[in-house]
């Protein structure tokens, strides 16, 4: 019986399991994926992580694939703490990897990210056509780990996923402000982790031009400040994307949102005089400029031409991004030469003038090898089938290029610079089910793209702006429409949350950092129970009460506290609960809630009058007392099963009103529930 048991105890060694007890055998799969798998089926029990946890291919295998298994299984290491080598192994593994193929070349819109993921009590084995389709079910394989007891294990589990659309991807601003290359390449670890697959990189605009042309030095030598990547680095971020499974779309912004490329070459600029309309120089304000390229003169397109099989010979990916939005058309209507050209062409308007130019600029893109990507501004009759349109105004545009024959992106409700919440983002769909579009035009529609424009982030705070809600994005444009359940989506965000900072993203231990600047000391506590309940207000709502520009600084609490924080709908969820039922533990949580709050807005009062940055939302303390008084209150009445005083009632819901109004840059989470709460002890 004994050697029986050493010779089964051994076996399990060797194979890096052990046996799982009957509480594992039994536990309930705790699903925290996201984004959720196209089929999921669970069985009992499950794979125990032990140091003997080994991982390698089976068929073929290159560097990018090994590095991959490499990364996962030192992320795993990381995440349990069990010493498992980190180095794939040669031979028979506990994770079996088994991938057709290298997958393409360049890495394109047709790559196949299909895999399928089997674990049992003994091992896993995942399956995948291409690379890139094992990388995603490695990131789903690290998703899936579970605490059992003082270790962890895998469950057993059969996955067959594929993405739901092609093209998933991010865009960053990095012309507003400029973004260093370690915020490139965290960024392209959360993007990985969440299985978004292109970065669009927004390199130039009014405020900055911020790559280097060898060609045209001046470029970055007078319109950067300074501030820009080299052509190595460059290609640094493209190799690491590549590793990750991500393509990177460059965005060179013209003919309009150009005026970096025209304080060092102003002879593209369509104004009049000598210099062109100018002198030029950087844009610090934010908004809808005149300088716009000249599309009449044919050195406009020989630049372009050089500028573009530059860019080609940098940037592998075979899409290229144009911009094309928002040109006001002023310089051209002020420009005789170019209206005299408009007519001769038979050009109605501003509108046919910009197809002209983008008719002039695909034959050289093509040249290059590359396909025209552009904002809605660019769909116009004439415009060549091929072009792709990013639409910004939303699906009904969206829509209509499919109808008419172009492959589209939607972006229009996933602005995370607009500061929505995680649930809007998440219920933004590029093809709805109230879509009236035939399955061809439905094909169409690639898939979609989360937007930062950089206006008012820095390198310090733009995670915060782009995670945990991009994840969010990302699962709309990877799981299936069904995927819609807005309280479970919210349940394993604030679990993908802390799994994206593990890869080295700080969205939430940047909000310390902040209080502790903002406040100059390191006991913040109460500054945070008043932060927690906090978020910044929108992009628009920003800019009219700061009268934000480039050389704003972004140090106020508006850039310390997180958009949509668990707050919101945490609290939309407890006050539901305990009013559906009277739930003891709903109260419970809430009444700890509303005493921390008046508690808290005394000290966190004190702490703001004594910092000139947080003096401005200082009044915001006292109004957290006064909510959370209020909160209390009503609970009382509620349990007590007899109506407040309307008296009462109306003053506490003024008092919420008055919380609702701008101040200090930044607006309360919980201010309908609390007034849906307030409203019940008053028997509304």
């Amino acid at each position: 019986m004994i050697k029986r048991f050493a010779v089964a105890a051994m076996l399990a060694l060797v194979l890096g399991t052990v046996a799982m007890s009957a509480e594992a055998q039994n536990a309930i799969f705790n699903n925290t994926l996201m984004p959720q798998p196209a089929h999921l089926t669970v069985q009992s029990g499950g794979l125990v992580i032990t140091p003997q946890f080994t991982a390698g291919a089976d068929k073929f295998h290159d560097t990018r694939l090994d590095a991959a298994i490499a990364r996962a299984l030192f992320r795993l290491k990381t995440q349990t703490g069990v010493q498992i080598v980190t180095v794939p192994t040669t031979g028979a593994a506990i994770l079996t990897v088994s991938v057709d193929g290298a997958g393409e070349a360049i890495q394109g819109l047709d790559e196949n990210e299909t895999y399928s993921l089997d674990v049992t009590s003994s091992g896993a084995h995942l399956k995948a056509a291409t690379v890139v389709g094992a990388m995603r079910g490695l990131e789903t394989l690290l998703q899936l780990v579970q605490v059992q007891g003082s270790g962890f294990f895998l469950p057993a589990v059969s996955i067959e996923d594929t993405p739901r659309f092609r093209w998933r991807g991010l865009m960053i601003d990095v012309s507003r402000h400029f973004q260093p290359v370690e915020v490139i390449k965290r960024t392209l670890d959360g993007m990985a982790a969440v299985k978004l697959n292109v970065f669009h990189w927004h390199l130039s605009d009014d405020q900055g031009f911020r790559i280097e042309s060898k060609a045209f030095p001046k470029l970055t030598g007078l319109g950067s400040d300074g501030l820009f990547y080299t052509q190595d680095q460059a290609r640094e971020v493209i190799a690491y994307a590549r590793e990750r499974g991500i393509r990177v779309v460059p965005e060179f912004d013209i003919p309009g949102h150009a005026l970096s490329w025209m304080v060092g070459y102003p002879e593209l600029a369509s104004g009049t005089g000598p210099d062109h309309g100018g002198p030029y120089q950087v844009e610090r304000q934010y908004g809808i400029f005149d300088p716009v390229m000249d599309p009449t003169r044919e050195s406009t397109y020989k630049f372009l031409d050089l500028f573009i099989g530059e860019m080609a010979e940098i940037f592998p990916d075979p899409f290229m991004h144009v911009g094309g939005d928002e040109n006001n058309g002023v310089q051209w209507k002020a420009n005789p030469r170019i209206q005299e050209f408009m007519k001769a062409h038979d050009l109605k308007d501003t509108s046919a003038l910009q197809t002209y130019f983008n008719q002039k600029l695909l034959p050289i893109l093509k040249k290059h090898g590359k396909t025209m990507v552009g904002w809605d501004e660019i769909f116009a009759p004439g415009l060549s089938k091929d072009a792709v349109i990013q639409s910004w105004r939303g699906f009904d545009s969206l829509a209509a290029t499919a109808k008419a024959g172009y492959r589209g992106i939607l972006s229009a409700g996933y602005y995370l610079d607009h500061i929505d919440s995680a649930e809007r983002h998440h219920l933004v769909d590029p093809l709805p089910a109230s879509s009236n579009l035939t399955p061809e035009e439905q094909a169409r529609i690639l898939g979609g793209e989360a937007c930062m424009w950089s206006e008012h982030v820095s390198p310090r705070t733009i995670d915060s702006r782009i995670w945990p809600r991009t994840a969010a994005i990302a699962e709309r444009l990877w799981s299936a429409q069904s995927v819609n359940n807005v309280d479970d989506m919210y349940r394993r965000l604030w679990v993908q949350s802390m799994r994206l900072e593990g890869v080295g993203l700080t969205q939430l231990s940047a909000e310390g950092v902040g209080l502790r600047q903002l406040s100059g000391t390191a006991q913040i506590e109460p500054l945070r129970v008043l932060a927690s309940v906090l978020q910044p207000v929108g992009f628009d709502q920003r800019y009219e009460m700061q009268h934000t520009s480039q050389l704003t600084p972004m140090n106020h609490l508006i850039d310390a506290v997180r958009p949509d924080p668990p707050s919101r709908h945490g609290m939309q969820v407890l006050v539901r609960e305990y009013l559906a039922n009277h739930d003891a533990d709903s109260r419970a949580e809430l009444a700890a809630m509303f005493e921390s709050w008046i508690a808290a807005g005394p000290k966190a009062q004190a702490l703001m009058v004594a910092a000139p940055l947080l003096q401005d939302p200082e009044p915001r303390a006292q109004q957290l007392a006064d909510l959370g008084t209020a909160g209390l209150e009503a609970l009382q009445y509620l349990e007590k099963h007899e109506a407040a005083p309307s008296r009462w009632t109306q003053a506490k819901l003024v008092v919420i009103d008055q919380a609702a109004k701008p101040v200090g840059l930044v607006r309360f989470t919980v201010l309908g529930p609390l007034g849906d709460l307030v409203k019940a002890a008053g028997g509304q």
